[in-house]
């Protein structure tokens, strides 16, 4: 029989499952701390990201009041010279720097930069006729026969029931997705790349717009006024519009700019379109312009270090330009209003404003001071920080 014998505690060995325990435990931990770590970095990016939105924005917002204070002080001194001068013609004027001309500082070491475009210096694509439009391209060096078959085509695009002169009329219908055309001036440049033939001419083989694209932009306006402005308008428009050649082109805009041979007397404006030909001379087209502004875009940008704001408005005097967007609108109200009439009229119960007495006073304070504010201008467009081209030579003026 097998006898057990007893090992006094001192005598004690350590139980060992195996020789690489430790080993592996040390690697355990290990991959955790590395996954801890990735875990931490990666939440402290996401974090840092966070906040640098949030700083961001907190600093657009301030910038951002900035900008529209900057934007309404140069609203009343505009209104100030439109009210003196019977509409304003140029910042030759001596509205070029507005901000300093009402005193204004902005705050916190702020620099605020005003900068102007007449858009109505370019020519008015829903009065346009296909004579200017053949002008226009004849200017940029394109044969006769294109410039008329491209005038053509715009003028189908736009003008109802527009009875083509070319052989072959655009069938919109064929086209893989059928559609028509809208009968109705553009409402964005980009409905050029629908355009039979212009999106050949203004689009390269990618379908990416060129500079001939570029160039129609920044001559044509897609808003709606009588006249283009001929203390702003564009050499195209000079060309298109009035017939200008070349020199009467660089003596006008040598006058208007207070360069050249008039660099003496400074920027000058007309008040009246026939006293050009005091610097044309008695050839070129007149007729087809005004000397007052219908669409005025303004340019704000303000700067505090290396963070900037950009705040970009048209804005149009009374009988000023308006929108394709708002005379469409408009019509629809019209017809939507007059159905509403008619309804209210069959209705023979009285309405919630007659029977609550403080409604209806509400109601007449909020009317009356609509009829009050009598605000100078309308506001056409109105981009915050949005890529703004800069005019090809703007008027600047920079206040710290």
């Amino acid at each position: 029989m097998a006898s057990l014998r007893f090992q006094p505690p001192d005598q004690w060995q350590p139980f060992r499952r195996g020789g690489n325990l430790g080993g592996s435990v040390l690697v355990v931990v290990m991959v955790t701390l590395i996954f801890a770590t990735f875990a931490l970095l990666a939440f402290m990016e996401k974090a840092s990201s966070d906040l640098l939105v949030d700083r961001r924005e907190a600093v657009a917002r301030r910038l951002r009041m900035e900008a529209y204070s900057a934007l309404e002080v140069t609203l009343a001194v505009l209104e100030d010279f439109r009210a003196a001068n019977n509409g304003l013609h140029s910042p030759a004027e001596g509205w070029d720097d507005p901000l300093a001309f009402a005193g204004y500082t902005p705050a916190e070491d702020r620099a605020v930069e005003i900068a102007f475009e007449d858009e109505s210096g370019k020519i008015s694509l829903p009065r346009v006729n296909a004579i200017t439009l053949t002008n226009l391209f004849k200017n940029w060096d394109i044969p006769q026969v294109d410039a008329e078959a491209l005038a053509d085509v715009l003028m189908g695009w736009m003008k109802k029931n527009h009875i083509y002169s070319s052989a072959v009329a655009p069938d919109y219908e064929q086209s893989p997705i059928p559609f028509e055309a809208p009968g109705r001036s553009l409402r964005s440049f980009r409905e050029l790349a629908a355009i039979d033939k212009v999106r050949d001419l203004f689009f390269d083989s990618e379908g990416r717009p060129n500079d001939l694209w570029r160039r129609f932009a920044d001559s044509v306006s897609l808003l709606d006024f009588q006249k283009a402005n001929l203390n702003g308008a564009r050499p195209d428009t000079l060309a298109a519009v009035g017939q200008f050649d070349q020199t009467q082109q660089q003596n006008l805009t040598d006058y208007l700019k207070g360069s050249g041979s008039y660099q003496t007397q400074g920027p000058g404006y007309f008040q009246n379109a026939g006293d050009a030909q005091r610097i044309t001379g008695p050839t070129g087209d007149v007729a087809g312009f005004g000397t007052t502004i219908s669409a005025l875009r303004i340019m704000v940008t303000v700067h505090d270090g290396r963070s900037q704001f950009r705040l970009a408005a048209v804005i149009a005097p009374p009988n000023g330009a308006t929108s394709v967007h708002a005379t469409a609108t408009s019509q629809r109200t019209q017809a939507s209003a007059s159905s509403a009439q008619t309804a209210a009229q069959q209705q023979n119960r009285p309405s919630a404003t007659q029977n609550n007495p403080q409604a209806a006073a509400a109601a007449n304070r909020t009317g009356a001071g609509a009829q009050n504010l009598r605000y100078p201008f309308a506001l056409l467009e109105i981009r915050e920080n949005d890529e703004i081209s800069p005019a090809p030579a703007p008027v600047v003026a920079s206040i710290e």
